[in-house]
């Protein structure tokens, strides 16, 4: 099967998908979560990047970035899936391959699309019945905009500043719109947006969007 054509923008952003090989584990405990967020530091400063929200699960990666002129996407991939490598062959003794061929990414618009997938990626861990609630789980950037923790890793959503004037209101309509809404991405696109922002960007890539996903995110009651 030939591969899929990968959009790969001077800028803009981008929701990015790793998983291990043949979906198993990857991560083990706390050290191993910590020591991929510390790759994750040091290649965001060295790529220039903003990162926006991101979760740790088991067996896969969610990130969403903010890319400029001056980030090597690919390059950046490479490294720190090779640097986690080197590190959990180190630790655990491992052969083989540990990340699933290449990884994925989906082209969104900078707006409410932007904070409706950070929410997305966010509830993972209650999608997956790890937790209840998204501020059990610590490998996650739900805290730093629920609850102002700071990690030293995340940059403000732009759109989060839209949620209230002050830092609290902000956090509490955060928790609100966490807990009364769950929200279905379709991920087996190339874009997410409106109408007019697939229709653009697959004039500028001169490709069709996958599985047609415009219009807005379909909402499901929990």
């Amino acid at each position: 099967m030939p591969r899929i054509f990968r959009i790969l923008p001077e800028e803009g952003i981008v929701h990015i998908l790793t998983r291990g090989n043949n979906r198993q584990k990857v991560f083990r405990d706390s050290l191993d979560y910590k020591t991929y967020l510390d790759l994750l530091k040091a290649y965001k400063e060295e790529h220039r990047f903003l990162l926006y929200h991101y979760c740790l699960m088991l067996n896969h990666v969610h990130l969403v970035i903010e890319i400029t002129s001056k980030t090597d996407l690919p390059r950046f991939m490479k490294q720190i899936n090779l640097a986690y490598l080197y590190h959990y062959k180190k630790r655990y003794s491992y052969c083989g391959h540990l990340w699933q061929g290449r990884y994925k990414s989906l082209l969104i618009s900078k707006d409410e699309y932007l904070i409706t997938c950070g929410r997305y990626i966010e509830l993972n861990p209650v999608k997956a019945r790890i937790v209840n609630d998204p501020k059990d789980y610590k490998w996650s950037s739900y805290n730093v905009y629920a609850y102002g923790k700071k990690d030293g890793i995340v940059d403000y959503n732009p759109l989060y500043t839209d949620l209230g004037k002050t830092e609290l209101k902000r956090r509490r309509d955060y928790r609100e719109q966490i807990k009364n809404v769950m929200e279905k991405i379709n991920l087996d696109v190339r874009f997410l947006g409106s109408e007019e922002f697939v229709a653009r960007m697959e004039k500028k890539f001169k490709v069709k969007n996958l599985k047609g996903a415009r219009g807005r995110p379909k909402r499901l009651n929990k």
